[in-house]
């Protein structure tokens, strides 16, 4: 049985990068690309749909992880097996997707990460010598707290299972960019495995990049997800996006759209008064 395999692309100024993203993706294996267009500035939208993408256009900023967040739910409304989740800046190598997604195809892996520290030459390939080194530290850190060997945490270049993205309540995780952080925690807190290959560094001047400052704000905010991470797992704080299932925390109106219908995805019988319950979710 053929899976269905969805690439998405979280967008923002991304004119100048997205036709070469785009071609190099394996036409025989993506049955569909989603681009969500964060307000760009730039002609992202007018060149997604010139290439016949499936354009998402948010109406105001949502942010990098509130980007994302659009991302997965559209891709699973529209049957996703496989969620490819790929930047469109050209920093990551698209012909790579069939040897990304295999791993999960063969029922090995639930969440495939493709690491730019498994291949060599990282700063050959124009990686900034700080975030070379916070990428290193802060993997380091989670590999401590995760009990996980990963090579890297921090990538842009992703694949999920269907069945890991109706698990995980990636909509409980913040908007911004430690939401990649999150994912990775819960990858962990609820049990599923996760694999690695290598893929090439590419930096340059049309690719979108974080500026020192926001690298700072981003490698605090991981430091404090292992934080919550670890309350968590000790049963210090009930901490929701480590504890509740995706199915748990959103409407059951929404949920046959999003959620195969499975025995432990069956809705709850609506309340007598006819309201959900909106007990806080941490």
């Amino acid at each position: 049985m053929k899976h269905r395999v969805i690439v998405v692309m979280p967008a923002y100024n991304a004119a100048k990068t997205l036709e070469r993203t785009y071609n190099d993706l394996s036409k025989e294996i993506v049955d569909k690309v989603i681009l969500v267009d964060d307000v760009s500035q730039d002609e992202t939208v007018e060149v997604a749909r010139q290439l016949g993408l499936d354009v998402v256009i948010h109406i105001q900023n949502r942010g990098y992880g509130g980007n994302q967040k659009t991302c997965y739910l559209k891709a699973l409304e529209d049957g996703a097996d496989i969620v490819v989740m790929l930047h469109p800046d050209y920093q990551y190598d698209s012909t790579l997707v069939p040897e990304l997604i295999r791993p999960i195809l063969d029922g090995k892996c639930d969440m495939m990460l493709g690491s730019r520290f498994l291949s060599g030459g990282t700063l050959a390939g124009g990686m900034p010598v700080y975030k070379y080194v916070s990428n290193r530290f802060l993997t380091i850190v989670e590999n401590a707290v995760l009990g996980q060997h990963l090579s890297e945490c921090h990538t842009g270049f992703r694949a999920y299972s269907r069945h890991f993205l109706e698990t995980i309540p990636f909509l409980l995780n913040s908007d911004d960019f430690v939401f990649d952080t999150e994912v990775i925690a819960q990858a962990v807190a609820f049990g599923f495995r996760i694999g690695e290959i290598g893929v090439p560094t590419r930096y340059f001047k049309e690719a979108s990049s974080v500026n020192f400052a926001n690298s700072v704000v981003y490698g605090l905010s991981t430091l404090s997800v292992m934080g919550r991470y670890l309350l968590a797992k000790w049963n210090l704080r009930p901490y929701a996006q480590f504890k509740r299932t995706l199915p748990e925390i959103i409407s059951r109106y929404h949920l046959p759209q999003i959620v195969r219908p499975t025995p432990q995805h069956a809705p709850d019988p609506a309340p007598a008064n006819g309201h959900a319950n909106q007990s806080n979710p941490s």
